[in-house]
């Protein structure tokens, strides 16, 4: 430098430039780049010859000047990067891409140079630009006044310098003719990340991310795979946070869907890291070198957007360098060696041990609160949230949505409204169009779109523009956040997703074929890796489950593709066709039915019936409904029974559809069923009638036989006893005449129930023993084991405990085994009754408790044993004393059915006893009619 230059003194504003990838650009360009640095000299001086502007230093590519005034300094750097940028250069490779820096400082010069830190500081800004980017201090920002003519300052927040404790706080010359979308500022952040900043707590899943944790920390690459909406970017964000100490090079966060080309996946991770394009060089091997010999844990967010173009750059960024990792979320895998794939549940909609609430009741309860102006909801709603979170199968994004809808809606009306799962989530929703200026992470798109162009590549366009907005808006509804897998699906996945709508509940591998026709295979596989389907693998074989929000949006397809019909149609002969397997072995064969096999079937025969009483044939429907018949009663549910019939029978009346009378007549019979189990008599009586006219007019004699038999049962439940009699012996009799006693059988039990009922107990028994080989040799019911039961209650009217102990148990052990759970009610009471007279009075006690509380859960009436259980409870009542009494039923009515059916089955045999009848004397007494129990209450009651 000459010592002529007069260098400025007092508050003086430093200029370093330089050009960024010089060692690069010179390697391209070879024996042409002298000359492009020569042209690149020539312009800074040029522009920068008209200013006060002092140049200390030339070396290689670098600038060092030295301005007395900030404004100055600024308006030479405006000048030079406009020429630079408009320069005629020999190739769009060989423009150079110039950084500056400023600032201003207390300085005085001395032997023609300075020795002060602000100098280091400006060296530091410039280090910290990027090429065709003029970055300044705060210093500088306040003392450059005015600024050039349409010039401004954009605020870049604080930033730690190399080399300096402290913060600075940087802007970007901003004006006409200059690039304005850069990454971030290359500087030493004392926190290197860049993960977006949540503004909701983060509930639940503890388990979840400790189990993440683990698998990040043992290996490279791991991909969190996911449902849409099913919180893989959050679950990812809020465990890269908690690691971000373990990171020296940082923990980047990318979001692929704003990436609107596969070309574009390494620009988009570059820009995050602060590259730029090295000219003649692809950007994945200058990101590749760039991240070799860094220990950094990269985020990719939304991989299946870009999934391709994911896999080759997470594949050479591993390759590249050891400290490299990866957590990418998808809704498909890489299939990357190494690669470890980790399902993120749903919330779980069950409370974990030791708590009082799961963690998606406990989500709905913190959001619901945020949306009430922090008001939490009233606790008569916590069943209501429990059924939206059920009902939601734990989705996150779905629950979010729900506790919106929860300003407008009370939490039962919410949960009446979910049966369209789409349109109540996404009512009201409006997605807004993206403000002008989205700050950084906002503009990560356009920033990878200039950096793109620099380069060669593809150039902004409004079609980027609208996939970029389509990325945003993905989770502001359900719909969209479906769309977004929904696009990506070949024809023979879409249409098994839309078909597989039809279904309730999880799907065998064979219930996909059966309702395909066609090996299902290939496109399952695509749904199952871009979790559009849960597979859950099970000893028996991996079973496929689909959420239900996704289910709705898939039925809203079906339908748009004018497909539901057939598929719906399909469904139901699928569901008819299950239920007849329910009643077969493995041969074939009929079985003793066990309802057991029926209810993993109920939610798909609902979902039939739905199908068969709005846009089917109610036909089928109405052999659905037959072949549910006793789970409906067994289950508590004959009302609902009721209704489907109901339903049944409007959707005959609409289309006009024939049905035989013989299935009108077994419809008819059921329903007088359902209606006694459910307290209707009149309507029971009603339909009795019906099923008599019916069943006489198709000339079925089995089916008459077996409509006939149910004649009784409303005339017991009216107390028409002995009418009730009469009725049950004509039809034995005329059944025995035509050859169809079984058929019969429900008679027969109702006249044993009658026989019993008046004492008439050889009567009752002979008639029992009768029936026994008839029942054994009906699959359908002799599960139930009526006779056995009939029986029992026979020896306990005798005072017969030996026999009333072996018979009820026998009934008990089958009703339980094959669940005949109402049934099984009246079994547990009876057993409770042979305690009492065994003298095991606080077990009866319990027994009569527990089954009281089941029957009262299954909504059953008491039936014709309901007087007889009163008594004995009362008499129970008056021996143990009401404190002992009902301390040991309260004890049973905690109690569920298995365990209360386990408490019976383990009394003890009345043969073990001493007292038992069998050990007595040839001289001793017989027992009077209620057994030694009934003389030990009466023994007991005396004392």
């Amino acid at each position: 430098m000459s010592p002529r230059i007069h260098l400025p003194s007092g508050w003086v504003t430093f200029v370093f430039t330089d050009i960024e990838g010089s060692t690069r650009l010179a390697q391209l360009l070879g024996s042409g780049y002298r000359p492009v640095l020569w042209e690149h000299r020539r312009l800074l001086r040029d522009t920068l010859a008209g200013t006060d502007g002092a140049e200390l230093l030339t070396e290689g590519d670098s600038f060092f000047l030295a301005f007395p005034d900030a404004a100055a300094a600024l308006t030479a750097c405006l000048t030079a990067q406009r020429a630079l940028s408009t320069h005629d250069w020999p190739t769009p490779e060989a423009t150079p891409k110039v950084r500056m820096g400023l600032h201003t400082g207390y300085a005085e010069p001395r032997d023609g140079e300075y020795a002060s830190p602000e100098v280091h500081r400006a060296a530091r800004v410039a280090a910290a630009a990027h090429g065709g980017q003029v970055l300044c201090s705060a210093a500088t920002a306040r003392h450059a006044e005015p600024l050039p003519s349409g010039a401004s300052l954009l605020d870049l927040g604080l930033h730690r310098l190399r080399g300096f404790d402290d913060r600075e706080r940087l802007f970007q010359l901003v004006a006409p003719g200059l690039e304005r979308q850069f990454p971030r500022p290359r500087t030493a952040d004392a926190v290197p990340h860049n993960l977006p900043t949540q503004v909701t707590s983060f509930i639940g899943r503890e388990t979840e991310r400790a189990e993440l944790d683990l698998l990040v920390r043992r290996h490279r690459l791991v991909t969190v795979l996911g449902a849409g909406g099913a919180g893989k970017t959050r679950m990812a964000v809020e465990l890269a946070g908690g690691m971000v100490e373990a990171y020296p090079d940082g923990v980047w966060f990318v979001d692929i869907a704003t990436v609107t080309d596969p070309g574009l996946v390494a620009f988009a991770v570059a820009a995050v890291l602060g590259l730029r394009p090295e000219p003649g060089r692809p950007m994945l091997d200058t990101l590749v070198e760039y991240a070799a010999a860094r220990q950094m844990l990269v985020v990719l967010d939304t991989c299946d957007a870009q999934p391709a173009a994911c896999a080759e750059v997470i594949s050479r960024l591993l390759a590249g360098g050891s400290g490299v990792r990866v957590l990418a979320t998808s809704r498909e895998s890489f299939g990357l060696p190494g690669e470890v794939v980790w399902r993120i549940p749903p919330l779980s909609v069950d409370p974990q041990p030791g708590r009082t609430e799961s963690d998606a009741v406990a989500l709905l309860l913190d959001r619901t609160a945020a949306a009430r102006g922090g008001r939490p909801p009233d606790w008569a709603e916590a069943g209501d949230l429990r059924r939206v979170v059920r009902r939601l199968d734990g989705l996150p994004l779905a629950i979010e949505l729900a506790a919106a809808r929860l300003r407008v809606l009370s939490a039962g009306q919410l949960a009446a409204r979910l049966d369209d799962v789409l349109g109540t989530l996404d009512a009201g929703r409006v997605v807004p169009e993206p403000p002008a200026d989205r700050g950084w992470m906002g503009n990560q798109q356009d920033t990878v779109d200039l950096v793109a162009a620099a380069a060669g590549a593809v150039p902004p366009s409004a079609a980027h523009r609208a996939v970029q907005r389509s990325a945003t808006e993905r989770h502001l509804t359900m719909q969209a956040t479906v769309t977004w897998s929904y696009r990506t699906l070949g024809p023979r996945a879409s249409r098994l997703l839309r078909w597989l709508a039809v279904f309730a509940g999880p799907v065998e591998l064979s219930t996909v074929e059966w309702l395909l026709d066609d090996d299902p295979l290939d496109p399952l596989s695509v749904l199952v890796d871009k979790s559009m389907l849960l597979a859950e693998p099970h000893a028996s074989g991996s079973t496929y489950r689909m959420l239900d929000p996704i289910r709705a949006y898939a039925a809203r397809r079906l339908v748009e593709a004018g497909e539901e019909q057939a598929a719906r149609d399909r469904h139901v002969a699928w569901s008819a066709h299950a239920l007849e397997r329910a009643h077969l072995g493995p041969d074939g064969r009929p079985v003793t039915l066990s309802l057991y096999a029926l209810d993993p079937l109920a939610s798909e025969l609902r979902a039939a019936l739905r199908w068969c009483a709005t846009g089917g044939s109610a036909r089928a429907g109405l052999r659905l409904a037959g072949g549910l018949d006793q789970w409906w009663r067994e289950r508590g549910l004959p009302r609902e029974a009721r209704l489907w019939l109901f339903r049944l029978y409007g959707r005959i009346a609409e289309t006009g559809e024939a049905i035989p009378e013989a299935e009108l007549a077994a419809a008819y019979h059921l329903h007088s069923l359902h209606a006694g189990a459910d307290g209707e008599f009149a309507e029971e009586l009603r339909y009795s009638q019906r099923a008599e006219a019916a069943a006489r007019q198709a000339g079925d004699a089995g089916l008459l036989a077996r409509v006939l038999a149910g004649r009784a049962a409303p005339l017991i439940d009216m107390g028409q006893f002995a009418e009730a009699e009469r009725v049950c012996r004509e039809v034995i009799d005329w059944a025995h005449e035509q050859q169809v006693t079984g058929d019969a059988l429900f008679a027969i039990y109702n006249l044993a129930e009658l026989l019993w009922r008046r004492g008439a107990l050889n009567e009752a028994a002979e008639l029992l023993g009768a029936a026994r080989p008839v029942e054994a040799a009906r699959p359908v019911e002799r599960g139930r084991r009526s006779v056995d039961m009939l029986l029992g209650m026979v020896a306990l009217a005798r005072g017969d405990l030996v026999a009333a102990h072996e018979h009820l148990l026998v009934a008990l052990r089958s009703r339980m085994s094959h669940g005949y759970h109402g049934r099984a009610c009246d079994t547990v009471n009876a057993v409770a009754v042979r305690c009492a007279a065994g003298g095991e009075l606080s077990t009866a006690a319990r027994l009569f408790g527990a089954a009281q509380a089941t029957r009262a859960q299954l909504r059953a009436t008491p039936g014709i044993y309901g007087s007889y259980w009163l008594e004995r409870q009362a008499e129970l009542r008056r021996v143990l004393g009401d404190a002992a009494f009902d301390a040991a039923y309260g004890e049973g009515g905690e109690l569920g059915l298995e365990e209360a059916a386990a408490l019976a089955l383990a009394v003890e045999h009345p043969d073990l006893g001493a007292d038992s009848i069998r050990f007595r004397t040839a001289g001793a007494a017989a027992p009077r009619q209620g057994g030694p129990g009934r003389q030990e209450l009466d023994r007991r009651e005396r004392a």
